[in-house]
């Protein structure tokens, strides 16, 4: 009861007008943040963070706030229209987002994008509201061994990407691995396949590989084949931008999944929506009753992910605000702003600032509804993105996508490397080796490998601290249970036909 109390007078506080409008120029700016390609959340927020300069502390971490979730929707515009990521934790959505746009349902997949992101806000901002400090707490004993078992979690999904020829989507994988490697070792320091070159010592950008395999490779492939996408005009009514009960019904299920898995990811520091989106998306690849046809156009494989990175984005909020420490790059910077404005997050925040805290969840709940109605508004002027002729938005997706790689480090090298980077896509798409896997190994390896040493550290080299650990031993089971289920699921079919038989 208490808590429903605090949550109206948490509506009251963001219904001020001038809240209203902080929210609103957040969410607007997160979606046009989120769909450039190469900026994304953490780019946006520090952008437009001296927007903030002066203002009340509670409009200034509501905009950013709406920033936050607004780009996390925006980067699947991009993705399902043109098949280029505007943000990391949207590549997922362009495996099928892009395919149901070649099939003419681009405004159904923007649809169910908007939706899926609402429903899987809604329902974290509620999580948030009742469980955070306890989650909080659970969420930062995540040690070396746990964050390994994850990840190796999170890599069990790379058969769900390989496409028609399993050995090239492994091999792809595995090549991504090696990319993971790129960079100083954090351990002792020592260069690895740098070549001499500084540029490498932070190892290889997730941006500039991102957009290099799926957006420039997409344009050169426009180059060589007949891509363009048109739709008709009686494919954009208010009525086709809705749902439908079919889509509804495959999609619900992974939509609640999405949630559950994008919040819990989310809290845990140094994980975010990018990981979130893509262990969302296998596990709907291995669950859904159609499984076979992911990659080539189903709703549901926009539903997973686009529910996941925006509970993703609520999650990482609550060890922000009750423990002081940042869920991801973006609520880092957060946390910068909101001892800008002189307040302490930790447990004490909700007991000496409840206005902030009960009027920042207020706002989600009010900046969800505004990224609806904005979605639904805007989805006929994305379509008609589609409707460009095919050379004008080639150059200029290709214009957005150098001036977003090189605005990570100002640097030409990270232009250079998203060019090769594309040039490597279009290879790869011509001898049919799918870039997701690639795209996996590398997020996942570099976690991997940093939590697999530091464990072995930690015990001494005994690798049975995997499974001693009550959590790091139940996430292992799972991922033994997830590469054996496939085995499992045709050997109760095969059994099934026999006594049919």
């Amino acid at each position: 009861m208490e808590t429903l109390q605090n949550l109206l007078f948490g509506l009251s506080v963001a219904n001020d007008p001038m809240n209203l409008l902080y929210c609103l120029v957040g969410v607007v700016f997160g979606t046009l943040v989120g769909a450039l390609p190469g900026l994304g959340p953490a780019a946006g927020i520090a952008v437009l963070l001296p927007l903030t300069f002066g203002a009340n502390p509670i409009s200034g971490i509501i905009m950013l706030t709406g920033i936050y979730y607004g780009a996390m929707y925006g980067g699947s515009i991009t993705s399902i229209l043109i098949n280029t990521p505007g943000d990391s934790a949207a590549v997922m959505t362009t495996l099928d987002g892009y395919p149901l746009a070649k099939k003419g349902r681009a405004a159904q997949a923007l649809g169910m994008a908007a939706f899926a992101s609402i429903i899987g806000g809604t329902i974290s901002v509620i999580a948030f509201m009742f469980l955070a400090p306890a989650l909080a707490v659970f969420a930062v004993r995540f040690g070396p061994p746990e964050y390994f078992s994850l990840m190796v979690l999170g890599l069990t999904t790379i058969a769900g990407m390989t496409g028609k020829y399993p050995s090239k989507g492994f091999i792809s994988a595995l090549v991504g691995l090696f990319f993971a490697t790129v960079g100083l070792d954090l351990m002792q320091g020592i260069p690895r396949f740098t070549f001499g070159s500084m540029h490498l010592y932070e190892g290889l950008d997730f941006i500039p590989v991102a957009m290099g395999l799926f957006g420039i490779a997409e344009i050169l492939t426009c180059g060589t084949e007949e891509c363009t996408i048109k739709i008709d005009k009686k494919d954009v009514t208010w009525r086709k931008l809705l749902p439908s009960k079919e889509d509804w019904k495959f999609s619900l299920p992974h939509i609640f999944r999405g949630t559950g898995i994008g919040f819990f990811i989310g809290m845990l520091p140094g994980a975010g929506a990018t990981i979130a989106s893509f262990i969302s998306y296998g596990v709907a690849k291995k669950t859904s009753k159609r499984s076979e046809e992911f990659g080539t156009g189903v709703i549901e494989g926009v539903a997973a992910p686009e529910s996941s990175n925006n509970a993703a984005s609520i999650g990482a909020m609550v060890p922000m605000l009750t423990l002081g420490v940042p869920g991801s790059g973006s609520t880092a910077i957060m946390l910068g702003a909101l001892m800008m404005f002189g307040l302490r997050p930790g447990p004490m925040l909700f007991e000496n600032n409840p206005d902030f805290v009960w009027g920042l969840i207020g706002s989600m709940y009010i900046g969800n509804i505004f990224l609806l109605i904005l979605a639904i508004l805007a989805v006929p002027l994305f379509i008609k993105i589609l409707n460009v002729p095919r050379p004008i938005l080639n150059a200029t997706v290709m214009s957005f996508i150098l001036i977003g790689s090189y605005s990570l480090n100002n640097s030409m090298f990270d232009v250079g490397l998203t060019i090769g980077f594309g040039a490597l896509g279009f290879f790869m798409k011509k001898m049919d080796y799918p870039a997701a896997p690639m795209v996996l190994a590398l997020v996942l390896g570099i976690l991997l490998e940093t939590s697999l040493r530091q464990s072995m550290i930690i015990s001494g080299g005994n690798p049975m601290i995997f499974f001693m650990r009550p959590v790091s031993g139940s996430i292992l089971g799972i991922s033994i249970l997830a590469i054996f289920y496939p085995l499992i699921k045709k050997a109760i079919q095969s059994y099934q036909k026999s006594r049919t038989a």
